[in-house]
């Protein structure tokens, strides 16, 4: 009994041995190389296989999926023999298993090896800067270079990208103070040109405030010269109707010589009065004036009176109110004649106190010197 328990015991081993054996699981985007007694049998796709138990082997499961390989970084001499250290990124995918298996015994440390070489090819032929400035140059001859090579070998390289080009540091050094005074110049040349921006809109803002300053100076003299001339006309208008009132009642009362004469005695006064009065200068007419007024005094019968008949108006305009007649005028010229002639002896004898000239041989406006010119007063 116990020996037929080892007995099944056994058979139950092999069998999942031979399962195992037997049935190969390949995961998603693998590839599964089969060998038959050392020589290729077949190759498995992803997922649950059949493969003949203790015969067939799978030896290498490949990755078919896009892959990324960083390699260090590799000393390359430019064409103005300057060494510049570049390290490079390369993105490929196994496209034929059994050629990448097959073919080619290390493809990723081959692949490593064709990048270096390939790189020192192409930047040989550049100088430094240009090797700088032309990345995506580099980038699609190497990617060319590389994809044909490893054709055969069922690899397709997709992208090639250089992580970084360092120059030596002597280079470096330079290259840093060039971008310093580049950037200083820039700077420099920002500031200017901000400078000069603010200026420009500064004198275009002083200009319309001049501009807007002179158009209000001109329109407020324009605004006042009309005023001064729309003043100055009403004035003239005013000024012409008080003289055509005063003509017209001059001629209606029909002045003589004698009223005049009272006029003159009336101003006297207001003559005399102040204190910057030092001189009195009197015309010959007033001898004139005082005989019409002494024979005023003495014969008022004389006055001539008015006719019967309205006087004759002149014609002067607009129509003014009417002056009193002559009548009533002349009764009252006794007394203001007499109160007049009072004032002004009370003046005359007020400024016997201080210096006064009164010559009455002294020249008239018209009389002149020998030599052509007015005498002075003393």
């Amino acid at each position: 009994m116990t020996a037929l328990l080892i007995i099944v015991a056994l058979l139950l081993l092999f069998v999942i041995v031979l399962l195992a054996k037997t049935v190969r699981i390949v995961p998603q985007a693998r590839a599964g190389i089969v060998e038959r007694f050392g020589k290729y049998k077949q190759t498995l796709p992803a997922g649950l296989n059949v493969v003949v138990p203790f015969v067939d082997k799978v030896h290498y499961l490949i990755d078919l999926r896009e892959q990324v390989v960083s390699f260090p970084p590799q000393p390359v001499i430019t064409e103005d023999n300057l060494v510049v250290s570049i390290d490079t990124v390369i993105y490929f995918q196994v496209t034929d298993p059994i050629a990448a298996t097959y073919e080619i015994a290390n493809y990723i440390q081959a692949i490593e090896q064709l990048t270096m070489t390939t790189l020192r090819n192409i930047v040989g032929g550049m100088d430094l800067e240009e090797t700088l400035t032309s990345r995506d140059q580099i980038n699609s001859g190497l990617r060319g270079v590389l994809d044909e090579a490893t054709g055969k070998w069922g690899i397709r390289v997709n992208r090639v990208e250089l992580k970084g080009i360092d120059p030596p540091p002597s280079i470096k050094d330079s290259m840093e103070k060039q971008m310093r005074a580049d950037r200083e110049k820039r700077a420099v040349i920002l500031t200017a040109e901000g400078q000069r921006q603010a200026a420009i809109l500064t004198a275009e803002g002083a200009k319309q405030s001049s501009i807007l300053t002179a158009e209000g100076a001109r329109e407020s003299q324009i605004l006042r010269a009309q005023a001064d001339r729309e003043s100055s006309i009403l004035r003239a208008q005013g000024e012409g109707q008080a003289i055509q009132t005063v003509f017209q009642a001059i001629h209606d009362g029909r002045p003589d010589q004698s009223l005049l004469a009272y006029q003159y005695l009336q101003m006297m006064p207001k003559i005399a009065e102040g204190d910057a009065n030092k001189v009195w200068i009197v015309p010959s007419e007033i001898g004139k004036a005082l005989e019409g007024l002494g024979s005023t005094m003495n014969s008022l019968q004389g006055i001539p009176q008015e006719t019967s008949g309205p006087a004759k108006r002149v014609d002067m305009g607009p129509t003014e109110p009417q002056l009193p007649g002559r009548d009533s005028e002349m009764s009252a010229t006794d007394e203001a004649v007499r109160a007049a002639i009072a004032e002004a002896e009370s003046a005359a004898e007020g400024r016997s106190r201080r210096p006064a000239v009164e010559d009455p041989g002294l020249p008239t406006p018209g009389d002149t010197t020998d030599d052509g010119e007015a005498p002075a007063a003393p």
